[in-house]
């Protein structure tokens, strides 16, 4: 079983990488949250869960192993296959995710395509307990009790063309260190971090 995999980047799409390891080409199916992660990198280092079934074997990237982690409890609910797992994590960030299963929003999950009520329903009995558990708090992200000004400067810094899980960790660190930045602090400040 491969846990990760090493090497230079030699394409990338919204739904794939190519990885060249040793002079061996691996193609690994990613979510577009990886993508946004991987775009202007050169080299990676890709967290993986390899599918090998009669017809195929297939490689499923991650740029951070707590995605890798939502994956696989994803794919243990009855109904949710690889696909539809890169599907939600495609739709949704980690942490929104995360927040969904742990509140039982199962109408947040039937706004993804292919999660119908009864799925979306299963995901949140199957993983509730698990995400709490298994995912840690080890990243600040901003959450609904955090200021207007870092929800603000999270949409300023994406607008810029920084990625949106990038920007959040950012912010609400300094958010952490400075709680009554402005706007225009948290940008700024940011900017030297990113």
């Amino acid at each position: 079983m491969l846990d990760y995999i090493k090497g230079e980047i030699i394409e990338l799409t919204p739904t794939s990488v190519v990885v060249e390891v040793g002079g061996m080409g691996y193609i690994a199916h990613i979510s577009l949250n990886t993508y946004s992660s991987l775009t202007g990198l050169k080299e990676v280092k890709l967290y993986v869960y390899e599918v090998i079934r009669e017809d195929a074997h297939q490689l499923f990237g991650f740029m951070e192993k707590r995605e890798r982690n939502l994956f696989l409890l994803l794919i243990s609910v009855s109904g949710v296959g690889a696909n539809t797992a890169r599907m939600v994590l495609s739709s949704l960030a980690v942490y929104e995710l995360e927040g969904i299963i742990a509140s039982g929003n199962a109408s947040a999950l039937k706004t993804v395509k292919g999660i119908g009520s009864k799925t979306a329903e299963r995901i949140i009995i199957d993983l509730k307990d698990k995400v709490k558990t298994s995912m840690g708090a080890d990243v600040p992200v901003i959450s609904a009790s955090m200021s207007d000004a870092a929800n603000e400067a999270v949409a300023a810094l994406t607008m810029l063309g920084f990625n949106q899980q990038a920007s959040q960790k950012v912010v609400g660190k300094i958010i952490k260190e400075n709680p009554v930045s402005t706007v225009e602090q948290l940008v700024k400040n940011a900017l030297k971090m990113l």
